[in-house]
């Protein structure tokens, strides 16, 4: 399975804090699990909540490999700062996959960012798509984010409809691993649903989900905060789906204009 690359800055800041720490161990390709049975026990749910509770508190810098089932792996790199403020790069996560994008968490709201990359480089700029601890809207949602932090809100929250077993690990997954479905099926789900794979400091390792299936790759220490990557601006967020063509003219071409004689004198 080939990769496609996130781009040349996120990588590079990804690399510098994996060298500072030291840590940067690989994980196999994603494949398809053995099918197993879940544990539907309440301690599975307790187990889950309990992981996701240190995980709010866990900061860090990690890259994962997303398998969307297009035959080319995406890079998704996943920042959470000490200070709960976070960021997630998605490589192909705009425009129908020919844009990278970043969605930034920060108390005054949550950013859809533009990246600078080889074949674009550009200054980034951020558009403001919701209000603090808000969804991304779904027209600019390029989805892996909320695999993050915003399912941790859900998993702590012990009224969410949900159904919690623990199951056999992801191929390539260390920790512990669960299976999350919704228990109101007229209700939209408040998460992802699929299987969800924690360490035992909440680092998620993997995840299954009906858009892909999310491994970690590598991992470091996390920053005290995140900021906007570029200004803010006005303006419309990039969407998911890929741009319209121009429109094809119709009809007869017009004749060009005839120029204009003067009378003889």
């Amino acid at each position: 399975m080939s990769r496609r690359g996130l781009s040349v800055s996120a990588a590079a800041l990804l690399i510098l804090g994996l060298a500072a720490c030291g840590h940067d161990e690989p994980a196999p390709a994603p494949t398809t699990p053995a099918p197993s049975s879940a544990d539907d026990a309440p301690d599975a749910r307790a187990d889950l909540a309990g992981l996701a509770t240190l995980a709010q508190d866990h900061a860090y810098a990690a890259l994962y490999a997303l398998d969307d089932g297009r035959g080319v792996a995406r890079n998704v790199v996943a920042t959470a700062a000490a200070d709960g403020t976070w960021r997630v790069d998605v490589s192909g996560g705009a425009l129908g996959g020919t844009a990278d994008v970043t969605i930034v968490s920060t108390r005054a709201g949550v950013y859809q960012c533009t990246v600078s990359s080889p074949q674009q480089p550009i200054t980034p700029t951020c558009v403001r798509v919701a209000n603090a601890g808000k969804k991304v809207p779904a027209a600019y949602d390029p989805e892996v984010e909320r695999l993050f932090r915003p399912a941790l809100t859900v998993f702590t929250d012990r009224q969410a409809p949900l159904s919690v077993g623990a199951v056999q690990p992801l191929a390539g997954a260390k920790g512990s691993c669960f299976s999350v479905d919704t228990i109101a099926a007229a209700l939209s789900a408040p998460v992802d649903v699929g299987i969800y794979c924690y360490m035992a400091d909440g680092l998620l390792t993997a995840a299954r989900v009906g858009f892909g299936t999310l491994t970690l790759v590598s991992t470091g220490a996390g920053p005290a905060t995140v900021t906007l990557p570029g200004p803010e601006v006005p303006g419309q967020p990039m969407g998911t789906e890929s741009p319209s063509p121009p429109p094809v003219p119709t009809g007869e071409p017009s004749l060009p204009l005839q120029p204009s004689i003067p009378p003889a004198q």
